[in-house]
């Protein structure tokens, strides 16, 4: 039952999406035959270091949403403190709801049935505009955004590069 109720709301959102596409992002369907796998494709925002960029994620449903959060993977090389150094997108939105275990996030900010995939990649946009080096996903990267914005500009240009070279 709650697998059909996902599958109905995510197809609803995908024709939202078709019908008022939102600048800035593309996405739909990995498989037209699986509503619970998403291809993503995010331009770099403008007046960051990533614009120019375009990349690519795959955005994965569990059969509960949305009571629980999807999973986004960047499939595109990704340099961001907040984005493992596989691809997994670490942002507060997609994390489980309720209070974290760790004490650094209210639950408040934690995920919430009420996202949509718009809100969920115009999160992700807004990460990529201002990165958290607080709670980093990828320590080495926090710590280059820290310490040697020069050289974590560098990175992040030959991944906006790598990007372009992949249209």
């Amino acid at each position: 039952m709650a697998a059909s109720q996902a599958s109905l709301l995510l197809q609803k959102q995908l024709r939202d999406l078709c019908k008022k596409p939102v600048d800035g992002f593309s996405a739909g369907l990995v498989d037209e035959s699986d509503v619970f796998e998403w291809s993503v494709s995010i331009m770099g925002p403008p007046d960051t270091l990533y614009e120019g960029g375009f990349f690519n994620a795959i955005m994965s449903f569990p059969k509960n949403y949305p009571n629980s959060p999807p999973t986004v993977r960047f499939t595109s090389e990704m340099w961001h403190p907040n984005v493992y150094p596989d691809g997994k997108v670490c942002i507060s939105i997609l994390h489980p709801p309720g209070d974290d275990p760790n004490g650094y996030e209210l639950a408040t900010e934690r995920w919430s049935p009420v996202h949509t995939v718009e809100s969920i990649v115009l999160s992700i946009i807004s990460m990529l505009s201002g990165p958290n080096d607080e709670s980093p996903a990828n320590v080495d990267a926090a710590k280059q955004w820290r310490d040697s914005r020069e050289e974590f500009r560098k990175r992040v240009s030959r991944c906006v590069r790598k990007s372009q070279e992949m249209l």
